[in-house]
């Protein structure tokens, strides 16, 4: 006791100070905690989490990054465990919840060595080495996908959005993969996939099978003017980042009028100039505009007595999704507009979406940038509804990205992990012991999909690991749906390697790095100031010369 607070003496009064063991026994009980909350989501027969803040604002999901980040996770090491299902996210889009068991597993198997006084250093070591071999093991273990295998890259969206709520609507997974093909950009034999070139509207009504895909983009905006055509098909669209009204003065400007000639003069002035706006966008051969800012009440006018659908006040991100997929061009003055700068769609139309009109440009050639629709009963279900879909685009691009797939199901985490086990038997000294801790960690993956299937999670791992042993076994994985143990090759479930590698690196670095902490200071707030008393003492005050 009195070295502990020898030790503590050059601190401040209030802070306090865990060390040694129960420190690390502290940190990984916190990082367990956070898995714990998260592992009955993993896999097709998933719960779902439902988290209430604090102004009673209700999110029901199923998505580990989503149910982390709504939950109010103080401590700085549950603060690192949602970092690990961030990464993930923005990384792949999909697993997530994987990351995160991963890393909780790492570190309960870690305590283990701990207990019999392994050091912390020897069981990064093993970790290390364990993470670089299971990435080996993985791509080793995946096969080829390529870029044209539509119906390989809808088992992969398939898998993703299944076990979240939109597992009934097998039709987005066709739309996924349409969406995701359309938007990618070939670099030789390279594929690159800019997934914000996808965008997701949302609107509650009909049910989850009513999302469609546009080949186009659809704008929550309504035609400016009643007089205006509902329709036009052959669109030639004008965008315009400038407001379609009278220019105002930069300065405070003074116009002195005197007679109503001169009134009359300025306002026929002010029409004359929205007549040549307007002359100017016929001329070019638009039919449709679509303004970044405002449009003047005659501007309006002028456009519907010539035919022309016009939008204004459209967000600046839709302005780029309108170029890209109808190849026009966004101007900033009228003097500039030409027809190369118009861009053309098969049909530009409004229409009702639950209550709300919404402008439609649609039937674009070769557009690189689309639109999904998400409809649904209830606002959960649509929000639900999108993360699923943005996990699916991930997990899409991702695979044609890396171009590799692996059966899902637990099958490639228990061949990584029995292959590790192989290899851990070649490694000299206690390092051995913490890259077959790290191997028995991989197969929480199986044992949890076991457990959310309502099968006996210790005959099925050892089914699995007999399975694995034999020749042919590789693909052996826990089918959740049959509530047994077989071969998964040909059972529709299939994951992007990309986000296995992924949630290996985010969790086994968050893991190596809760295991080298071994003192946790939290130190008083500074607005306090010095501690009541003065000084420690020996360190001030009286008797001092000057």
């Amino acid at each position: 006791m009195a070295e502990q607070e020898q030790q503590n003496a050059f601190m401040g009064e209030g802070t306090k100070r865990t060390r040694g063991r129960d420190a690390q026994r502290m940190n990984i009980l916190i990082a367990r905690a956070v898995a714990q909350a998260v592992k009955s989501t993993l896999g097709p027969k998933g719960m779902d989490k439902m988290i209430v803040d604090d102004l009673g604002d209700v999110t029901i999901s199923n998505d580990g990054a989503t149910i982390l980040s709504e939950m109010a996770i103080e401590h700085p090491i549950g603060k690192m465990m949602v970092d690990v299902a961030k990464t993930q996210d923005e990384e792949v889009g999909d697993g997530t919840t994987t990351a995160v068991i991963l890393a909780g597993t790492f570190l309960e198997k870690a305590e283990k060595l701990l207990d019999d006084s392994i050091h912390p250093s020897i069981i990064v070591n093993g970790y290390l080495q364990a993470a670089g071999k299971a990435k080996q093991f993985y791509a080793e273990t995946a096969d080829p996908v390529k870029f044209d295998d539509k119906k390989t890259l809808r088992i992969i969206a398939l898998t993703s959005i299944t076990g979240k709520s939109a597992e009934y609507a097998e039709e987005l997974a066709d739309l996924i993969v349409e969406a995701v093909t359309s938007v990618s950009d070939q670099n030789g034999s390279k594929y690159t996939i800019n997934e914000d070139n996808i965008k997701l509207e949302k609107k509650t009504g009909g049910s989850l099978k009513d999302t469609q895909l546009i080949s186009g983009i659809v704008i929550d905006k309504e035609i400016v003017h009643t007089g205006m055509p509902r329709s036009i098909n052959n669109a030639k669209i004008a965008l315009l980042d400038l407001a379609l009204e009278v220019k105002e003065p930069e300065s405070d400007t003074k116009i002195e009028i005197n007679t109503p000639e001169q009134l009359q003069a300025f306002i026929d002035q002010e029409e004359k100039q929205l007549k040549d706006m307007v002359a100017s966008i016929k001329k070019v051969g638009a039919n449709v505009v679509i303004a970044q800012k405002g449009i003047d009440d005659l501007a309006q006018h002028y456009l519907a007595k010539e035919g022309i659908i016009a939008v204004r006040r459209v967000k600046k991100s839709d302005m780029d999704a309108l170029a890209r997929a109808t190849g026009a061009s966004v101007v900033s003055s009228m003097k500039e507009l030409t027809s190369k700068d118009l861009g053309a769609a098969g049909k530009v139309f409004e229409k009702k979406v639950s209550g709300d009109a919404m402008v439609f440009v649609e039937e674009c050639k070769n557009p690189k940038s689309v639109s999904v629709l998400i409809r649904g009963g209830t606002q959960h279900v649509v929000d639900e509804a999108e993360r699923a879909l943005v996990d699916a685009i991930g997990s899409v691009s991702s695979a044609i990205e890396n171009g590799k797939v692996l059966v899902g199901a637990g099958s490639c985490e228990a061949e990584v992990a029995m292959r590790l086990k192989d290899f851990a038997k070649t490694v000299g000294g206690r390092e051995q012991l913490a890259i077959e801790a790290f191997a028995e960690a991989l197969e929480v993956i199986p044992r949890t999909l076991a457990e959310t299937a309502g099968m006996d999670p210790i005959d099925a791992l050892v089914t699995l690991r007999s399975a694995h042993a034999q020749k042919g076994g590789k693909y052996v994985g826990v089918n959740v749906h049959k509530g047994k143990i077989e071969d998964m090759k040909n059972a529709r479930c299939l994951e992007p390697l990309q986000v296995k590698t992924q949630a290996i690196d985010s969790a086994s670095e968050v893991a190596e790095m809760i295991l080298r902490i071994d003192d946790i200071i939290l130190g008083s707030s500074k607005s306090k100031g010095m501690p009541q008393g003065g000084m420690p003492g020996g360190m001030g005050g009286e008797g001092m010369d000057m």
